[in-house]
């Protein structure tokens, strides 16, 4: 059995469940119903059910939805960190921190945060954006975020001196906010660079 849509010429197409027989060398069709008055919806439903499938009240019952992770504004930093060639950047690191690399990055874009919350949001089950799955990050250990910031620190200077050849010619001035902030104590190393400016 089968559903067969026939045109009519000067009216809506027939919608007819029919099936195919043979009578000796020649194969026939038998109109079993005409549906063409039924709904869109039931006629989709008969369709399913004809091919061997289950059909289901609504979409609503056919699907639980556990969890809906945000994907439009990382998918868009993370393909223009790639247009602009950040995965060059990232190119002398070792193989295993290139994409943690990438997501830290891209994280730092899309929601900064501190480095344990960075690695709480990458993290599967509390992640709290797509990036984790777009970059196949699987599970992320504190151990490979702080692995990878690391490596920052140490070509952090050569990067720099990479993105100053590529994009400063000549006398290019460049401007840049620097925001007056300020941390106080003895004990940090970071406190020596916290002076208010």
């Amino acid at each position: 059995m089968y559903i067969e849509h026939v045109p009519n010429r000067n009216s809506p197409p027939a919608i007819l469940l029919r099936e195919s027989f043979r009578d000796g060398n020649k194969v026939k069709k038998r109109t079993l119903a005409n549906l063409s008055s039924l709904p869109a919806e039931v006629i989709e439903g008969l369709k399913v059910l004809l091919r061997g499938g289950v059909a289901v009240p609504s979409a609503e019952e056919a699907f639980v939805i556990e969890r809906s992770l945000p994907h439009g504004h990382v998918a868009a930093v993370l393909g223009a960190a790639r247009a602009c060639g950040a995965e060059q950047w990232f190119a002398p690191a070792p193989a295993a921190l290139r994409a943690m690399l990438m997501a830290l990055l891209v994280a730092r874009v899309v929601s900064p945060a501190s480095k344990l919350a960075t690695h709480r949001m990458l993290c599967e089950q509390t992640a709290t954006h797509s990036l984790s799955r777009l970059l196949k990050l699987g599970e992320v250990d504190l151990g490979q975020v702080y692995a990878a910031l690391d490596w920052l620190g140490e070509t952090q200077e050569d990067i720099e001196k990479r993105l100053a050849r590529k994009h400063l010619a000549g006398s290019m001035l460049v401007l840049y906010d620097l925001t007056s902030t300020w941390v106080t104590g003895d004990c940090c190393e970071l406190a020596a660079r916290g002076y208010s400016r």
